[in-house]
């Protein structure tokens, strides 16, 4: 079983080493790290774990916990490898993919940035709507068409679960979204049920994802 770990770890020779020993001491093995954020001495790593199996998730949090400086933002499982070399190689698959790029990105793209799901929506503006691209096996099921235009910006977007026009099983499942332009009318969305929030530096990761994919994204993707 793999688990995905965002911890927060002072930013200090040792830290690390420190943490690889305490969950190694849990029978949990590091498959892969991703420094997400580092901010006034300290770091924010998602850290991808594998578990032995009917080993207790809570033990990880335990063993992460008990270093000093070291705290827990969330656990979750997790069944992807996080790391940039993947969204290169995500971006490589989409470039040569054809008329099926965009299922591509949204069936990937969930392994790579470390959320539950993506969505390819295009937005009608002149009727404020906008309608299922494509959407991946995780993909929510209530996203057919949603009551509200998808807004883009120049960079990524946070976008509060609460907005009129989105399911509201969003906001009961606590789910943290971003948003970010496709190219055209498409709009990516992605959601991680649960959370946690998602921080600037992932934001920015994930608008310069979306810009490249644009750049790149077979005409014959792009359907009517």
């Amino acid at each position: 079983m793999s688990y995905l770990l965002r911890v927060t770890i002072p930013d200090r020779p040792g830290a690390l080493g420190g943490l690889a020993v305490a969950l190694g001491s849990v029978d949990a093995n590091i498959v892969s790290l991703d420094v997400v954020e580092s901010y006034d001495g300290a770091a924010i790593d998602d850290i991808v774990v594998d578990v032995p199996a009917g080993a207790l998730p809570d033990t990880l949090i335990t063993a992460a916990e008990s270093l000093d400086g070291v705290s827990v933002v969330s656990l979750r499982p997790f069944d992807g490898r996080i790391g940039a070399h993947q969204e290169l190689q995500l971006i490589d698959t989409v470039s040569s993919s054809g008329p099926a790029a965009l299922d591509v990105i949204a069936s990937d793209l969930p392994g790579v940035l470390g959320v539950s799901w993506a969505l390819v929506l295009e937005n009608d503006s002149a009727a404020g709507t906008s309608r299922l691209v494509a959407g991946g096996a995780s993909a929510p099921a209530d996203v057919d068409h949603l009551n509200i235009e998808i807004p883009t910006a120049e960079r990524a977007i946070e976008l509060d679960p609460a907005t009129e026009g989105l399911p509201d099983s969003w906001t009961v499942m606590d789910t943290s979204l971003a948003t970010a332009r496709l190219g055209g009318s498409l709009a990516l969305l992605v959601g991680r049920i649960g959370g946690p929030d998602f921080r600037p530096a992932e934001l920015a990761r994930f608008g310069y994802f979306a810009g490249i994919v644009s750049s790149v994204l077979p005409a014959s993707a792009v359907r009517s």
